[in-house]
């Protein structure tokens, strides 16, 4: 085999209370990427569709950069040509510069006769996003390769792993059209914290992960509260109390931000809640006349999938 293609999801990073070490990974959303091999032992960038600004340049594009470092592991000078069809738009805070590392580095380690675990390739896919963000993190990358409920451990050595959850767990998603910067909303956030705040935020992120295994609604419900990054953050999205409290009124399980925003998520038990979820979530920003995308997806247990 010398071509592939392959679906990469979107993700949901940080999951309220765990900031930096959670992310689940969506259906029906998601980059789509065909390496094929080539003889020229050169990584390029032959075609990026969906979008624009992305860089094509093999040094700062985050799927052939990714590419590369499972390459140097390897000690190969094998050639990649790749294509990307953006469908995770850039600045969405649902992991797009993440689908384009994962589906890189998942397609090329197949055509290589996966010399690689699905879980060896998250380190290689953080290369990627050390390009897009100076910061090398797995919370996108590891669900969007693996699928599922990812917690990331550590990272010296990276120790990455996935929980069970609820089957009839579902996300509504929204995405308005308002920018917010990763670099701003990075930028914002305080470098230390209370004790008292990073004791309740320990018993949420502790709770929001026993009540995911043990399929604990109400724990889960509990848990889903961040009073650390939250309270920082939600000032770049315009309309988020009043989004927020919609979700909350509908009966989903919590609201929060997506990653680093302006992407809000929230969760619910069942397709039925979530849709009214999603509906009412939507409405809030229709009133304030911003333009939105919705999602409304259970959490993909698979993962990066080849499909051709």
């Amino acid at each position: 085999m010398n071509k592939i293609k392959v679906f990469a999801p979107a993700t949901v990073a940080n999951v309220a209370c765990g900031f930096d070490i959670m992310g689940f990974a969506l259906e029906g959303v998601g980059d789509v990427i065909v390496v094929e091999k080539t003889t020229d032992n050169k990584l390029t960038i032959a075609e990026i569709t969906g979008t624009t600004g992305i860089p094509t340049d093999p040094e700062k594009n985050v799927s052939s950069v990714a590419i590369q470092a499972m390459l140097d592991k390897l000690g190969s000078d094998q050639g990649f040509s790749i294509s990307i069809e953006k469908k995770v738009k850039p600045g969405s805070g649902l992991g797009s510069s993440a689908s384009s590392s994962a589906g890189a580095v998942v397609a090329a380690n197949h055509l290589l006769g996966n010399p690689f675990k699905k879980e060896e390739l998250v380190e290689f896919a953080m290369e990627g996003e050390r390009a897009a963000s100076e910061k090398p993190h797995a919370d996108n990358v590891a669900p969007s390769i693996i699928g599922g409920f990812t917690v990331v451990r550590g990272y010296e050595p990276l120790d990455v792993f996935t929980i069970g959850y609820p089957e009839d767990l579902y996300a509504a998603v929204i995405f308005p059209e308002v920018e917010v910067k990763t670099a701003d909303a990075k930028k914002i956030l305080k470098s230390q914290v209370n004790l008292s705040d990073a004791i309740t935020q320990w018993g949420n992120v502790a709770g929001l992960t026993a009540g995911m295994i043990t399929k604990d609604y109400d724990l889960i419900k509990r848990s889903m509260k961040d009073v650390i990054v939250e309270p920082v953050r939600s000032i770049l999205i315009p309309c988020y109390d009043q989004v927020k409290a919609a979700a909350l009124e509908n009966d989903a399980l919590g609201c929060n931000i997506s990653g680093s925003g302006p992407s809000i998520f929230a969760l619910a038990r069942g397709r039925e809640a979530a849709d009214k979820i999603a509906d009412a979530m939507g409405v809030e920003f229709t009133k304030a006349d911003i333009a939105f995308d919705k999602y409304v997806s259970p959490i993909n247990g698979k993962g990066t999938e080849i499909i051709d």
